[in-house]
């Protein structure tokens, strides 16, 4: 006779205020990603098409033993805010609205973009805090009057509490799904929350548009998560700002198209104990993201965020005879006619048993807007959840969505796998289970 072994697995629950009203979801870039975005939660919401890409609307998760058989969708399980209670806002110093972001950008087709178009139109962007020195392959066209930084922040304050009155939001997220900033080192304006402000009044030319949007935000009591690989929230004076006013953080950049098969092929490498001798990367994308990163010190900030992958999953420090000496190199190419639809090639120099070479080759062709969308509808629900739940300061366990996570004094963990370990553990904790650890004992 078969025995099931049943353990108790209750642990004392996190006390979350829940979910009620509802939930405006704020985006610095209202262009290709966040058009995509809310095209397609409105479209969820008018057919029940399925929100494919968003693990907290489509993945499961277990809870107890296998035996237990608990294994509940991820929405059900925790109080996440409903796609139904979600209002869209935003900036963009280009487009006017959704559907003009929508049908400019062309990730998605015309036929689908028209029984939306009345609801996308509605979507008006706000005007933009915009410097063009930060991206000078664009020239904005909508944004403030105000010229002095910290004006404009309390425009973008004011603009947050109107959007939250007019809009009737009980609760509110900002998700950066602008263009990548040119490459800037921290420097002393950025020390400390009092160096900051007097930056602002200063107008100090380190502190970036998307610096004043995540100071904006977090004044406001809003949290805050970077989508792209700015300078932005991996700041002492944003860091400081965020546990002062109790208000959670997470970034940073997207982790979409080539980045994500490296955080899914490393992992295996090193778990088989493979060597790798180099891994060459180059892409191709037409978008405005391609058209920004066309320009060396844009590319440089996103480099910087992808070089990072492989050292911190590899461990050559470790493994110095299988990862001690790899060439990585990283190439971006802007090709207009490929438009969202980012193409990336890799080839990985491995050697196995004996040292004997082999390869890999990998031949991803995305859409850009398409795998970012659903990291969007994740990290504001999640962020917002995480603000319910009293969190605030670094969101850690939202590493999964990003290729330069934001972490802790021991520094980040890429490894894809770990982090959705420990983004479902944190949710497991907070609902009073115990953590899945896949050992033998359960």
């Amino acid at each position: 006779m078969k025995v099931i072994r049943i353990v108790q697995s209750m642990t004392d629950a996190r006390t979350i205020a829940p979910a009620s009203g509802r939930l405006g979801i704020l985006m610095p870039g209202l262009g290709a990603v966040a058009s995509t975005l809310i095209a397609g939660v409105m479209k969820a919401r008018s057919d029940g098409s399925d929100p494919i890409g968003s693990v907290s609307q489509m993945a499961h998760i277990r809870l107890g033993t296998r035996e237990e058989n608990r294994n509940p969708l991820i929405r059900e399980f925790v109080p996440l805010a409903d796609l139904n209670d979600l209002v869209f806002g935003g900036w963009d110093p280009l487009s006017p609205n959704a559907l003009e972001a929508a049908r400019t950008s062309g990730v998605m087709s015309d036929a689908d973009l028209a029984p939306l178009s009345g609801e996308l139109e509605g979507v008006v962007a706000m005007d933009a805090v915009f410097e063009q020195r930060w991206v000078s392959r664009i020239d904005g066209v909508r944004v403030k009057e105000e010229t002095n930084k910290f004006e404009q922040a309390e425009a973008l304050m004011a603009d947050i509490e109107r959007f939250r009155e007019e809009n009737q939001c009980d609760r509110l997220v900002m998700v950066w799904c602008a263009s990548t900033e040119a490459y800037q080192e921290a420097s002393d304006v950025h020390r400390s929350i009092d160096s900051f402000e007097a930056g602002l009044k200063d107008n100090d030319d380190n502190i970036s548009p998307s610096q004043i949007y995540a100071y904006a935000a977090l004044m406001s009591g809003v949290p805050f998560a970077n989508g792209a690989p700015n300078l932005t929230v991996d700041l002492p004076c944003i860091e400081e700002l965020a546990k002062r006013e109790g208000v959670p953080i997470a970034g940073k950049d997207f982790k979409t198209g080539q980045t994500l098969m490296k955080t899914l092929i490393s992992p295996g490498l090193k778990s088989r104990m493979l060597g790798v001798r180099g891994w060459y990367s180059t892409n191709i994308l037409g978008n405005r993201d391609g058209e920004v990163l066309d320009a060396p010190e844009n590319f440089l900030t996103k480099e910087t965020s992808k070089l990072g992958v492989l050292d911190t999953i590899l461990q050559p420090e470790t493994y110095p005879s299988l990862y001690g000496d790899i060439e990585h190199k990283v190439r971006i190419d802007y090709y207009p006619p490929r438009g969202d639809d980012k193409e990336g090639w890799d080839n990985i120099d491995i050697f196995g048993w004996l040292g004997y070479p082999m390869q890999i080759k990998i031949n991803f062709l995305c859409r850009d807007s398409i795998l970012a969308a659903p990291i969007v509808l994740d990290l504001a629900l999640f962020m917002d959840l995480a603000n319910r739940a009293g969190e605030s300061g670094i969101q850690e366990w939202l590493s999964f969505y990003f290729k330069a996570p934001q972490a802790g004094p021991a520094g980040p963990e890429h490894d894809i796998f770990i982090q959705q370990t420990k983004l479902k553990n944190t949710l497991r904790e907070w609902m009073g289970e115990q953590p899945v650890t896949h050992s033998e004992a359960g």
